[in-house]
Order: C-alpha cells, then sequence, then structure tokens
C-alpha cells in the first residue's frame, strides 16, 4: 500500500488527499493540513497526531506526491514536510516511542524490500539481514542466557529480548533511511 486507504479522507479538512504524507503513527493526512496544524500550535515542537494524540516525529509523503514536484504547490508542501522532518526526524526518542513507532517502520521496510522499484542502500540491507539472521541463529540455539529446560517458559523471555531489539534496530536503520530521504542531512 503506497498511498492512503481507498476511500479515506483527510481527517483534518475531511477532503480528498492533497499531497498526501503518512505520519510515523500510521495515519495519513494532506500535507498542507497537517503543516497547518503544526504552524497552529508550537513550531518549536512536534505536532500530535489529530486522530491518535501521538508526536508526529516523521512524515513521510506518498512516491506520487514526490514525483509532482515540479507543480509549484506541491514542492512548496514538500519543502515544508522537509522542514519538519528536518527539525524533528533526528530527535531522540523514548523507548515507548520507539515501540509505538515499531509496526509503521516495519511494515514500510517490508513493502521496499519487496518492491524492485525501490532501492535500500546495499549497506542498510547487508544490516538488515545480518540482525535477522543472528537473531535467527540466538533463538534457535540452544545456547541461551536463561535456559529454556531449566525455567520452562520463562526461559523463552530471552528469546522475546532478542527479537524486540533485532526489530528495533532493524526500525532505527530504517528510519535513518527515511529521515535522510525526507529531510535529513
Amino acid at each position: 500500500m503506497e498511498g492512503p486507504p481507498l476511500n479515506d479522507m483527510c481527517s483534518v479538512c475531511h477532503g480528498n488527499f492533497h499531497t498526501p504524507c503518512q505520519a510515523n503513527c500510521s495515519h495519513w493526512f494532506c500535507g498542507t493540513c497537517i503543516m497547518e496544524v503544526w504552524h497552529h500550535g508550537s513550531s518549536v515542537q512536534p505536532c500530535k497526531c489529530p486522530l491518535c494524540r501521538r508526536p508526529i516525529t516523521l512524515l513521510v509523503p506518498t512516491q506520487d506526491s514526490l514525483r509532482q514536484n515540479h507543480d509549484p504547490e506541491v514542492a512548496q508542501v514538500l519543502r515544508k514536510i522537509e522542514t519538519y522532518n528536518r527539525l524533528f526526524g533526528g530527535r531522540e526518542t523514548s523507548l515507548v516511542q520507539r515501540l509505538q513507532d515499531l509496526p509503521f517502520l516495519l511494515r514500510r521496510l517490508v513493502r521496499e524490500f519487496s518492491d524492485p522499484q525501490r532501492s535500500l542502500p546495499l549497506v542498510i540491507r547487508a544490516r538488515v539481514y545480518i540482525a535477522m539472521i543472528l537473531s535467527a541463529v540466538y533463538v534457535i540455539s540452544p545456547i541461551d542466557i536463561i535456559p529454556e529446560g531449566v525455567l520452562g517458559i520463562v526461559g523463552l523471555l530471552d528469546d522475546l529480548l532478542i527479537v524486540l531489539i533485532c526489530f528495533l534496530h532493524v526500525a532505527t536503520l530504517y528510519r535513518s533511511v527515511l529521515f535522510r530521504r525526507h529531510g535529513g542531512s
């Protein structure tokens, strides 16, 4: 799914999407609408999602919007989104925020891996593959920090922790790619 769901509308203007972009909370907005929400509040901190009230720390425009950058109105909105991402996309986030962003980032990463039209840098692809392989090897191997044979189901906690750390690492890698693509330097 590259764009917003069909028959969906912007929750700010209640109209069809114009320059749609997805926030890190997975909600879709018109680029102009979410920029107005940001400017209406404090311009020195990220705006909160009008639907779920989570801080928006990353806005990702659709590929169609990026292709329409020859239109002056769309280009202006994309510059504002890039500025927003530059201001708030590179900040340190809490563990809770990272866990909340995990589904959004992993869903986009899987889509990017499966789409031959998109390309992730080779170094990022390699780091993702290595993290996933090492996590799988640890989970499958009989050597554990907390052995399942001794502690039973409690022994699975270390396996779950390793998988969670792997997902967080992969999501952080992909977030850095999105940040560089849509506003970072």
